[in-house]
Parts: structure tokens; sequence; C-alpha cells
């Protein structure tokens, strides 16, 4: 069985390395390079780089429209970030791994979405890609919980972690079955979603820090100085924390910070 990876976010870049340490993948289907950072410099999309330096070929197209031949019988896609056509879906097996409980946070942010939600247990699906968001019947799922300290990092690398084995049981057991129980969407994050908003509740505030922790970040007011929270804790029930990046600067503990404005 020959196989492809579709990829180019962090998360789809680990899953590609757990499967090159299965499987001899033909290619990574990935972004084209796009300015990032705050320079705005061009850079390569996290599977391409783990792809180089595993020696497989990368396909980059501005759209997956233009590929004229896949030349192979499966593809894994994970957090590849643009829509298959049908085109396509019914040229090979196409896998998707979503890090859900499927029908559980359909979309673009489940993981970010099960932790505001304040969700005790997230997990990976299988799915067989359709045309329709996510909606494909299940191949393979795991569930695992989300401890009170996980972040979005800890919840993505644990999800990366089972999607190769659970690629493998969906391609040996070829047992699809619709999706069963209640559909919720995960919207994409955007400016609001990052807002601390203090009169809320401590464990709300602590879900939006770790949901948004380590790779979007929550935006506040301390000392009435913007800032954006990384990290925090719940004691006793209140919300205390524990590190900052004020405007322009680099992350710091909150003791830092303070020590700063004396």
């Amino acid at each position: 069985m020959r196989m492809a990876v579709a990829a180019t976010a962090p998360i789809g870049a680990e899953v590609l390395r757990g499967l090159a340490e299965r499987h001899d993948v033909a290619y990574v289907l990935t972004r084209p390079d796009r300015p990032k950072g705050r320079g705005r410099r061009v850079g390569a999309p996290a599977a391409k780089e783990i792809a180089e330096k595993l020696g497989i070929e990368v396909r980059q197209p501005e759209r997956p429209a233009e590929i004229d031949d896949l030349d192979v019988d499966v593809i894994v896609v994970a957090a590849y970030g643009a829509l298959i056509p049908r085109e396509l879906l019914e040229r090979a097996l196409w896998l998707n791994v979503h890090p859900s409980l499927l029908p559980r946070w359909r979309g673009a942010a489940p993981v970010e979405r099960a932790i505001m939600a304040g969700d005790a247990e997230t997990g990976v699906s299988i799915i067989q890609l359709v045309e329709e968001l996510d909606a494909g019947p299940i191949g393979a799922v795991r569930a695992f919980p989300i401890a009170e300290e996980d972040d979005a990092g800890s919840v993505f690398a644990q999800a990366a972690r089972l999607a190769p084995e659970l690629v493998e049981e969906a391609l040996e057991m070829r047992n699809f079955r619709p999706q069963e129980g209640e559909v919720t969407y995960a919207e994409k994050i955007g400016p609001a979603d990052r807002e601390l908003d203090w009169s809320r509740p401590a464990a709300e505030l602590h879900n939006r820090i770790r949901a948004l922790s380590p790779h979007i970040g929550a935006r506040g007011e301390l000392h009435g100085r913007p800032v954006i929270v990384w990290r925090s804790r719940l004691v006793d029930g209140e919300l205390e924390i524990l590190e900052v990046q004020p405007e322009g600067r680099r992350r710091m503990t909150l003791e830092e910070f303070e020590r700063g404005l004396r």
C-alpha cells in the first residue's frame, strides 16, 4: 500500500513523523511557504521541515485541485489546512486525523474549544474524508483525559502520539461506521476569543488561558498594562497567573513582570 501524508501545522508534522516510522511515505502534500513571525519572512510549513529532514518528497500546490497524479492508495490528512475536492476524494482513500471525539467538535479548533468548554476528555478520531466538514465515517477512535493543568500544547502532543497507531487500526480493520451523537462545532479562534474578562469565573479564565497556550495566547490587562497571559493555575478556586508577556517583550513570570513595575 502506497501512502502519502497531507499536513501543514505542527500537529500534522508530528503525525507525519510517527507515520514515517511505520510506513514508507511516498510524499508529503503541504501548503506553500508563507510569511510568518514578526519579521514576516517567508518560511516553510512545519510538515515540510520534517519531511525534508526525513528525506521525503514534498509537494506544495497552491490548491489541491492542481494535483495531476496522486500515485498512492491512501492519503492521511492531519492539519493540512485546505479542502480536498470531490474528484480527488474519489481517486484514493483519504483518512483524516481529527483531534476530538467526533461528532463533538467538528471544525477548525477542536482542541481549543474542548479546553475552553471545560471538557474532561477528548481524543483522536480517524475518519474517511468526505465533502461535508469532518462528517465522514469513523474507522478508529481513542479517548484520553484532559487534566486541569493540560494546555493545548500537551493535548495536541498526546493526539499526535496516538494518531499513527489509530491510522494503522483503521487501515487494518476497514470497518468505518457513521458518527453517532450530538454534533458540535469548533469555530476558528478569533480576536474576541483571546480577550480575558477578569469579571468571569476563575475556572473559565483558566480554561481560556490554557486553551490558547502555547501557540496563540490570551490577552488581558494587568496593572494597567496589556499582556498576553500564557500560564495560570487554580488554587482553592482562585485564579493564579504564572506567566505573562508584556507588549514588545519576552515571556516572563508574573513576579518578574510585577518587579519591573516598581
